[in-house]
């Protein structure tokens, strides 16, 4: 089963954190071959951001090697491009931000679910998107 992943389980996988432990076993399916991966190639962009933020916060110590260990699990990424115009309208419709649109964009074109640990996202886009679902929910 392929599932478009949102940065935000990613980084649940090199953070404690709610629902670290359901990342982790989404992330244990994946290596054992049972569920792919795809992302807006983004991605690694966005989970470098959030994890050098969480770092210059002294929250963690080490942002390169946790992005180091989310990229060696990163899910195949693709071209962003393609998928911007799209994205562009479903922040419209939805009004929320053109990255987390990227993600449904892609889910769109792939016909899989998004999956991720955003509830606010998940609140404004489920009556248009309801292939969008929580990580508890997958």
């Amino acid at each position: 089963m392929k599932f478009v992943l949102d940065v935000n389980v990613a980084l649940k996988w090199v953070l404690t954190e709610p629902d670290s432990d359901l990342a982790q076993s989404l992330l244990d399916d994946f290596a054992s071959g049972i569920r792919d991966f795809i992302a807006p190639d983004v991605f690694p962009i966005e989970a470098a951001h959030a994890l050098t933020r969480s770092e210059r916060r002294g929250l963690i110590s080490n942002a390169q090697d946790r992005l180091n260990a989310i990229m060696a699990n990163a899910p195949d990424l693709a071209f962003y491009l393609p998928l911007l115009g799209r994205a562009v309208e479903i922040s419209r419709k939805c009004r929320i931000g053109v990255f987390d649109c990227l993600y449904i964009a892609l889910a769109e074109r792939e016909g899989c679910d998004v999956v991720t640990a955003d509830q606010k996202m998940i609140n404004a886009v489920v009556s248009h998107y309801p292939f969008v679902k929580h990580l508890r929910d997958v």
